[in-house]
C-alpha cells in the first residue's frame, strides 16, 4: 500500500528539485553519467544500487560537496528564489557504548556551539524538547547517546536535521543497524514528517522490504540511472535483478 501524495510531472506549483544531466568523474573515470531526476515536495524517494554505484557521490553533489557537470535547480512552492535548505542525516556514526554525552549535550554542541560540560539554559532545553517532539523523541532528551538503540540514534539525528526546517531531507542508509521494529518506527516517522512539513525525502538503503509500503519512487543507480519508477516496477525489473545479480530473494 502506498500512501504518498503525488504531484504532476511539472514543477510549476509544487516545490521541486531538478537534477539535469549530472555527471561526475574521478580523473577520467565516470562515477555518475547523465543523471536526470525530479523530486517533489511530500515525496519519499529511495536511491538503491550495488556498492560503489555512486549513491554517496550523488548525495555529495546535491549537498554541494562535490563538483559536477550538469544542473541542479530548486524551485520553491509558489515560485520565488529561496535557497534550497537540505537536512542531512549521515550514515549512523558509531557512538561508543557508555558514551557519557547525552542527547541534550549533543544538541548543545551541534546547535549552539556550547562546550558539552556547561550547564544548558532552561530555554534551550525547551527548544530541544520541541525539536525532539518532531520525531516523538522527547523521552530521549536526558539519555546517554551510548545507551540509545540504532533506531533512537537515527531519530535524534533526524530531529537535528530538521533544525532549521529544510525543504529536503537526505538520509544515508538510515535503516542500517536498525531492527525491524525500529525500521517501521523510523519509516512511519519519515512518512509523518513529509506529510506534516511537505518536504521531499531522498534516502539510500540496502533494505528493500520497506520500499513498497513507504516510498513513492525508487531510483536504481549504477553510475547511471538504470531504472526509476514505482517501487514494485523497479524491484520486479530485469535491471534490478541484473544490478544485484539475483536469482531471487533479497541481498
Amino acid at each position: 500500500m502506498n500512501h504518498g501524495h503525488h504531484h504532476g510531472g511539472g514543477c510549476q506549483d509544487a516545490c521541486c528539485l531538478k537534477i539535469e544531466d549530472l555527471s561526475v568523474r574521478f580523473g577520467s573515470d565516470p562515477v555518475l553519467e547523465h543523471i536526470d531526476l525530479h523530486m517533489h515536495c511530500g515525496q519519499i524517494v529511495a536511491l538503491i544500487g550495488p556498492n560503489g554505484a555512486g549513491k554517496s557521490t550523488l548525495i555529495k553533489a546535491i549537498l554541494g560537496q562535490r563538483e559536477y557537470e550538469g544542473k541542479i535547480t530548486f524551485s520553491p512552492a509558489g515560485g520565488g528564489s529561496e535557497k534550497l535548505r537540505i537536512g542531512y542525516v549521515p550514515q549512523s556514526p558509531a557512538f561508543d557504548q557508555g558514551d557519557p554525552i547525552s542527547v541534550l549535550d549533543l544538541y548543545a554542541c551541534c546547535l549552539s556551539r556550547r562546550p558539552a560540560f556547561l550547564p544548558v539554559p532552561k530555554a534551550f532545553r525547551e527548544k530541544v524538547l520541541k525539536s525532539l517532539a518532531n520525531v516523538h523523541g522527547e523521552a530521549l532528551i536526558d539519555k546517554r547517546i551510548g545507551d540509545l538503540s540504532g533506531g533512537e540514534v537515527q531519530r535524534v539525528l533526524l530531529a537535528l536535521a530538521l533544525e532549521p526546517m529544510p525543504h529536503m531531507l537526505i538520509l544515508d542508509e538510515p535503516l542500517s543497524g536498525v531492527d525491524v521494529e525500529g525500521m517501521e518506527l523510523l519509516m512511519d516517522m519519515l512518512d509523518e514528517i513529509r506529510k506534516k512539513f511537505d518536504l521531499s525525502i531522498l534516502m539510500t538503503t540496502h533494505d528493500f522490504s520497506m520500499l513498497e509500503r513507504y516510498c513513492d519512487r525508487v531510483v536504481l543507480l549504477e553510475h547511471k540511472i538504470l531504472k526509476k519508477g514505482a517501487p514494485l516496477e523497479v524491484l520486479s525489473s530485469d535491471e534490478f535483478a541484473r544490478a544485484f545479480h539475483m536469482g531471487g530473494g533479497a541481498v
